[in-house]
């Protein structure tokens, strides 16, 4: 049975860090990306970050392009979601998900609003000014 199981959300200050985890199980990374969502009450769910292992670099929202970095364990059985300088903007429920590559390959479903096939249950993540 394929689950996505999220970890490391929290409280913080603007400004610091959160490291969000996203274990991988039963679910091939030569098959799927992985990706990273947000949504924060009242507003549209927003694609963040994707991993895959086609791709030649990880994609990113321009929102977070220099604050988050995206990264998969050797075993490729966890990814990570490195946040920094966070903003009180980026205060949302984060969701790690999967999709297949498909035909065109990479996070190509990702980077054009296709949903994935599978979700995990999501983590809080607040941010306070």
């Amino acid at each position: 049975e394929v689950q996505l199981v999220e970890s490391g959300g929290g409280l913080v200050q603007a400004g610091g860090s959160l490291r969000l985890s996203c274990a991988v199980s039963d679910l091939s990374f030569d098959v799927y990306y992985i990706s990273w969502f947000r949504q924060a009450p009242g507003k549209e769910r927003e694609g963040v970050s994707c991993i895959s292992s086609t791709d030649d670099s990880p994609k990113y929202a321009d929102s977070v392009k220099g604050r988050f970095a995206i990264a998969s364990d050797g075993a490729k059985s966890v990814v990570h979601l490195q946040m920094d300088s966070l903003k009180p903007d980026d205060t949302a429920v984060y969701y790690c998900a999967a999709g297949l590559q498909g035909y065109m390959g990479g996070c190509y479903g990702f980077t054009h609003g296709y949903d994935p096939d599978y979700w995990g249950q999501g983590t809080q993540v607040t941010v306070s000014s």
